[in-house]
């Protein structure tokens, strides 16, 4: 048997496009779907989101005009090797805290009970209850003092004319998100308070091998040293078809060969230090803007650090 699938969850700029490619080393036995619920989320006609509203032919450019989220699900649990998905948690939510209907394409499945409060409507997603129980869930996370730069630059010159994100939104740093889909998935018991995995992106950058071998036994599957390794031209072509429909966003992890331990490591700058960092690179607009979706953003960041799988 494949195994159940495995979803990972995250949020932008966690590293998780380097993760992801670890599995993408074994297309043998094992199927990667990357970011699949993002184009019914951005290109759609049950899209969420509001990027995009005003650009018709980018949207029809992307191809996934008429992808539903019912089409994202069906095609994904069609696979018949054991499947690894990464995906970003706002994908399955409204931005900026609306309330989230369940989409319209699986209107026709049961969403489940709330097993706390009886209550139908207390899945905060836009897929039913009995969707989210077909996968095994995992989470990566990113420190925001890392991660939310990381994603302003892919925002501004001169990156935005590659990524076509022309503005960069706060409701997009995905970790609010994350940690209310994690909390949702526990209180349903899809999540075992004994069988929590969710790995930080530097402790892996530190003890990639560790936390890999420690990943697989988590999610039940066999670990291998190889996997760690993808520096020839198979497995780079494979990359680049998988991930051609973000252009821009993954430069880094397509120009990597394999995942390998940090030999250096920079001291944690000051506040001070980063803001003079961020001002120097973006201006003083752009610094306050990071300045402030980091400070959001680390109450969540600090409650899901606490799960963190040790290795």
């Amino acid at each position: 048997m494949a195994g159940r699938p495995i979803f990972v969850a995250t949020h932008p700029r966690s590293c998780s496009t380097a993760f992801e490619r670890v599995f993408m080393t074994r297309p043998d036995d094992i199927s990667c779907a990357h970011e699949p619920f993002g184009d019914a989320f951005y290109f759609g006609p049950e899209r969420l989101s509001a990027r995009f509203a005003d650009e018709p032919k980018l949207r029809e450019e992307s191809g996934f005009t008429k992808t539903t989220y019912k089409d994202v699900l069906d095609s994904l649990l069609k696979q018949d090797k054991r499947l690894f998905i990464k995906d970003m948690a706002y994908y399955l939510f409204a931005p900026q805290g609306q309330p989230t209907s369940m989409a319209p394409s699986l209107a026709d499945q049961a969403n489940g009970v709330d097993k706390q409060t009886g209550d139908r409507a207390a899945n905060p997603t836009t897929i039913p209850l009995s969707a989210l129980q077909k996968f095994r869930f995992a989470f990566l996370i990113r420190n925001p003092r890392r991660s939310i730069p990381s994603y302003y630059r892919c925002t501004v010159p001169p990156l935005v004319e590659t990524t076509k994100f022309n503005e960069f939104m706060p409701c997009e740093a995905g970790y609010k998100e994350l940690r209310r889909l994690f909390d949702y998935l526990r209180a349903q018991g899809l999540v075992a308070d004994d069988d929590i995995t969710i790995i930080d992106a530097d402790d892996l950058l530190d003890r990639p091998a560790e936390g890999i071998e420690a990943f697989c036994k988590a999610v039940d599957l066999d670990f291998r040293p190889e996997m760690l390794q993808w520096d020839d031209s198979a497995h780079q072509d494979h990359a680049t078809a998988a991930f051609e429909k973000w252009a821009g966003w993954h430069n880094d992890a397509l120009a990597s060969t394999g995942l390998k331990a940090r030999t250096s490591h920079k001291k944690t700058p000051s506040a001070d230090e980063e803001d003079a960092e961020w001002a120097s690179k973006y201006g003083a607009k752009g610094q306050k803007i990071i300045r402030d979706c980091v400070d959001t953003n680390m109450p969540d960041y600090d409650y899901l650090k606490q799960f963190t799988l040790k290795f």
